[in-house]
């Protein structure tokens, strides 16, 4: 058996076990002891305990480390200095192989720890350093880049210009003023109509085919999964009944849960469950801003994968979403910096929002998103099923804790970087809010997050263009102020147009111009097919006839989608940086199946537990 566990035989492992996992670990390339540890045989304070009765060193839970600690560098290495002399030891990989080779085990001061104690004390020893660069890591490494540097004065003066200017020409000359601002801002919409119809007509399966060789264990590499958790203690269990499912090598896979201080609900959930051996639980430190992307930047330093992906806590991916990700990684042109998953709508039938969610995911993440990495042109990711390089994912600098939607953000700034984004035929199955007022709170923070993104992105125009090129450039404009100023301008420009098909409506001798008038009708017919259009394609391609009857009343939703933007804006100026948190495990309904079953899991678990003696 391999020395780094064969010692366990002495210590009351079974040897039988050892052997077979020893055997196992070979077949899957990776080390014995990561084997036993992530597949869960061996308790992880229980191997490093053994560990250090073997060595003849000291053992503790709780290593009191000195001021040089440095993050992430000690985690990583799994070796910290402590108080006086010595060192908090860790070991894994070479390290343990060097310490139990050495003759007569002397090899110093030191003190083994298991690696989770070893991490929460370098994260408490080092909280301010890790909570700064969490927040500031992209504001000080491109202060061009991030909104957290605060709005440009050039920026503030000419829309304040622009706003008084509009104030002025809709009192003093409504007709004039209305069909300069629809002449100004036609180009702007024309593109994103353009770039969803093209979308609709490009083919994108829902599921990739399945025609290739399964990739075998040992050339599968580590793969890191990053749960930011606030207040999610309803689905504690649900989220790793959903990831351990996953068809990947229990000792390849590095899942971080990530905790703020001060939710004491989900931790306590997660205390009552046996956790996976590949499962940490990271506690970010105290700090603002209070956002996701700041909980992701704390844990980006600890992955170990070479490839990362991003879930929420609701999230149910496919089975072999990660092998499916690492087989497209495989065959991408090395600047492919991400791939996102398919987003789709699990609790369709909870309310009739819900219905209009499903209809809006499988427009974008089945229509629009394949259709525009198919062109080429910018990706606004999703919050959630992102697969990254990790590597490019760090040269990028993470996410923009100050950003509230840095998912979108992300996606324009790979562009920038030279960076591309694909498509992952691959879903996740995801839990809409239900209600009117918690869908109002997500997708107020949805459009504040586009305008802090415009406002990042375009706030130097001309670097931008030269970093996109044209039309990429316009592509980038269309998806994030053309998304704001569509949803803000919706209500008025549709009346303006049914306003202005009577020349007795309105006076503007420009509105009653022929030019005009075909020009808005053709942009107003496009609109509605670049709305309806794509709708349709997606419920064809997920088989959801059942929803093509609600298709006719999305503009009733639309309004809704402006009521949001319009509060946006005025909470933009008030409170940029604030996050509306949504909650889940609140879903009454499963279209996938997978929320009754596990909750039939759940319930024969207690069940069982209740009757056991």
């Amino acid at each position: 058996m391999p020395p780094e566990t064969a010692f366990l035989a002495f210590q009351g492992v079974s040897p039988g076990l050892l052997r077979e996992a020893a055997r196992r670990a070979e077949a899957a390339g990776v080390p014995a002891e990561t084997f036993l540890l992530r597949n869960g045989l061996v308790g992880e304070t229980e191997y490093y305990r053994a560990l250090a009765r073997e060595l003849g060193l000291p053992f503790t839970l709780f290593p009191r480390l000195s001021g040089h600690v440095r993050y992430p560098e000690s985690i990583l290495a799994g070796l910290a200095p402590i108080e006086g002399e010595g060192f908090a030891v860790a070991p894994a990989g070479p390290l343990l192989a060097w310490l139990l080779k050495r003759p007569g085990r002397t090899v110093g001061r030191l003190v083994v720890t298991p690696p989770g104690a070893l991490r929460r004390a370098v994260m408490r020893a080092c909280a301010r350093a890790i909570a700064d660069r969490g927040a500031n890591a992209l504001s000080e490494a491109a202060p061009d880049l991030s909104i957290g540097t605060g709005f440009d004065t050039g920026q503030v003066a000419g829309l304040s210009a622009l706003a008084c200017l509009a104030s002025y020409g809709g009192v003093a000359a409504p007709g004039p003023a209305l069909a300069t601002a629809a002449a100004i801002l036609s180009p702007l919409f024309l593109a994103g109509v353009t770039l969803r119809l093209a979308s609709a007509l490009l083919p994108a399966p829902v599921q990739a085919s399945r025609g290739g060789p399964r990739l075998r264990d040992p050339a599968l590499p580590d793969y890191t999964i990053i749960v930011p958790l606030y207040r999610e203690h309803r689905i504690a269990s649900r989220l790793v009944a959903a990831l351990s499912r996953l068809d990947y090598p229990a000792a390849r896979l590095d899942i971080k849960f990530v905790l703020e201080a001060d939710d004491r609900e989900t931790s306590a959930a997660l205390s009552k469950i046996r956790l996976p051996g590949f499962v940490e639980i990271i506690v970010a430190p105290p700090g603002q801003p209070r956002t996701k992307p700041r909980a992701l930047n704390i844990a980006l330093p600890l992955a170990r994968g070479r490839y990362t992906v991003v879930y929420d806590a609701e999230d149910v991916p496919d089975r072999d979403q990660l092998r499916q990700a690492v087989a497209a990684f495989a065959t991408a042109p090395a600047d492919v910096a991400c791939l996102q998953a398919r987003l789709t709508i699990d609790n369709t039938d909870d309310s009739w929002l819900t219905r209009f969610f499903t209809i809006e995911y499988a427009a974008l993440f089945d229509v629009l998103n394949p259709g525009l990495a198919e062109l080429g042109s910018p990706i606004a990711l999703g919050g959630t099923s992102n697969h990254f390089r990790t590597d490019l994912l760090r040269r990028v600098h993470g996410w923009d804790a100050w950003n509230v939607t840095e998912d979108a953000d992300l996606g324009i700034r790979l562009a920038r970087m030279g960076f591309r984004v694909r498509d992952l035929p691959s879903s996740t199955f995801e839990e809409a809010p239900a209600t009117l007022g918690a869908w109002m709170d997500q997708r107020t923070r949805w459009m504040k997050g586009f305008m802090q993104t415009g406002l990042c992105h375009f706030r130097k125009p001309a670097r931008t263009l030269i970093r996109l090129g044209p039309w990429r450039f316009l592509s980038a404009l269309a998806l994030t102020w053309g998304t704001v100023l569509s949803a803000l301008g919706f209500p008025f420009l549709t009346g303006l147009f049914l306003a202005a098909s009577s020349d007795d409506a309105l006076r503007g001798a420009a509105l009653r111009s022929p030019y005009w008038r075909a020009a808005s009708g053709t942009l107003f017919v496009m609109g509605i097919a670049a709305a309806v259009l794509p709708a349709c394609v997606a419920l064809a391609r997920r088989r959801l006839w059942r929803l093509l009857p609600w298709v006719p009343l999305l503009p009733a939703y639309y309004l809704l989608v402006s009521a949001a933007a319009w509060r946006a804006l005025w909470e933009v100026t008030r409170e940029p940086f604030r996050w509306n948190k949504t909650s889940h495990g609140l879903a009454r309904t499963s279209r996938s199946g997978w929320l009754q079953k596990h909750q039939a899991s759940a319930a024969e678990t207690t069940s069982l537990n209740t009757a056991a003696p």
